[in-house]
């Protein structure tokens, strides 16, 4: 039998629902029925929701784990540059064998029933990690929490990164609302690590918390994290931690190894140094080194981060004014469902010019010139709408050769910036 491509079965899977979203755990308790229920196989699970750090927080914690030695299952979404990159089996991103097999084995248990994209490849994940033994799986919720296909998992821990606004369309309209669906999953009994929240979010967390008998560990209660001369200090109840900076630049990156720290602590495994100086995070403040977009660059810094919402916009802004003194300009391709203006409104005090463009490839992209149109409102006072990437970082090179150029907006450009630049 002709085996096929994974691209080919995950083209097929997006038909499987009329719906890209469709927030439900039926579907997925079905389909895991059909496969002999794998999450039920899976080693102990770090489960986490949140609306900003869910990815940087669940790499410090997987940097401290396999510093200590141990071996973690990952899962993660969305990919940037392809699909493979959200199963990590073992410590080895999943293979292309693997997956088509695996896939095509979901395709069969789902037997043509209506199921989701995210859903159906989340089952995928569950067959992975349960046929390779690991000492831990870090499983990071796709969207929101309470209905999310990831959450039909009973995790050793729980982990709620900051929650601000975002997808509201699914989630909410207040932050509360979200802290509602994101503290879905939370489980009785099972200990949640809480990063710092505003009050909206940290009231409904801990009152979902007392309704279920669930032990929080709550930052600036339970732990905290603050910089200190150069280098990071944690303090719990088991003593205090001296730790070099993370290498994931930025504020939020600091209060995002606080949650990973304490989740280390309660566990009793993990390396905290690692934690914090060998996480991998792409596209999170990440510099280019190669690629056609750095030749084009010259000898102007190329940077790229896929955050896209206003408390990403915040700690980007941040972020940046921890390097050294350049000038900046930003290239940004956004999603029409985002709030443009919002991301924009912190970066436009510390960059020069913004260059639009519209994201290759991506239906739901926002017009080139309507992001510059909210660049403008967002504050931006030299704003162009460029048709290529690759323009764009090429005019602003040509008129300011030792520029630092942030590519932002999004991780569907981001993914399009890796691919592209390998």
């Amino acid at each position: 039998m002709t085996r096929e491509h994974s691209d080919t079965l995950l083209s097929r899977m997006m038909s499987l629902h009329p719906k890209v979203i469709d927030l439900s755990l039926t579907r997925m308790h079905r389909i895991l029925r059909a496969l002999g229920n794998p999450e039920k196989a899976i080693p102990p699970a770090i489960l986490l929701a949140g609306t900003n750090g869910k990815g940087s927080t669940q790499a410090m914690i997987r940097a401290g784990l396999e510093g200590a030695g141990k071996t973690v299952h990952a899962y993660t979404s969305p990919h940037l540059a392809r699909f493979h990159e959200r199963i990590t089996v073992a410590g080895e991103v999943i293979g292309e064998q693997a997956l088509a097999d695996i896939l095509a084995e979901c395709e069969a248990a789902n037997e043509g029933a209506p199921i989701t994209y995210f859903e159906i490849t989340t089952a995928a994940a569950f067959v992975a990690f349960a046929r390779t033994p690991a000492d831990y799986t870090l499983l990071e919720v796709g969207l929101g929490g309470r209905l999310d296909a990831t959450n039909v998992v009973t995790p050793k821990v729980c982990v709620i990164t900051p929650v601000s606004l975002d997808h509201q369309q699914f989630l909410g309209e207040t932050v509360a609302e979200i802290a509602g669906e994101k503290a879905g999953i939370i489980k009785p009994g099972i200990p949640a690590v809480i990063a710092p929240q505003v009050p909206e979010a940290e009231a409904v967390i801990e009152a979902t918390a007392a309704r279920k008998g669930a032990p929080l560990i709550m930052a600036n209660r339970d732990f905290q994290i603050w910089e200190e001369h150069g280098r990071i200090a944690y303090q719990d109840e088991s003593g205090l931690l001296d730790l070099p900076r993370p290498n994931l630049i930025g504020a939020h990156q600091v209060v995002n190894a606080g949650t990973a720290l304490a989740t280390l602590r309660l566990l009793g495994e993990g390396d905290p140094e690692a934690a914090v100086t060998k996480a991998v995070w792409p596209a999170r403040l990440q510099r280019l080194r190669h690629g056609p977009l750095v030749e084009a660059a010259g000898t102007a810094e190329l940077w790229l981060d896929g955050g896209h919402n206003p408390a990403a916009g915040e700690a980007l802004a941040e972020a940046l004014g921890r390097l050294d003194a350049r000038p900046l300009h930003l290239v940004s391709g956004m999603l029409k469902t985002k709030d443009v203006t919002g991301y924009f409104r912190p970066l436009a005090s510390v960059a020069q010019s913004l260059h639009a463009v519209s994201i290759p490839g991506e239906t739901a992209t926002l017009p080139a010139e309507d992001t510059a149109r909210m660049a403008r409102d967002a504050g931006f006072e030299q704003v162009t709408a460029s048709d290529t990437l690759a323009e764009a970082v090429a005019e602003i090179a040509a008129a300011e050769p030792q520029a630092r150029i942030l590519i932002s907006g999004s991780l569907y450009l981001a993914g399009n910036v890796l691919r592209e630049n390998g």
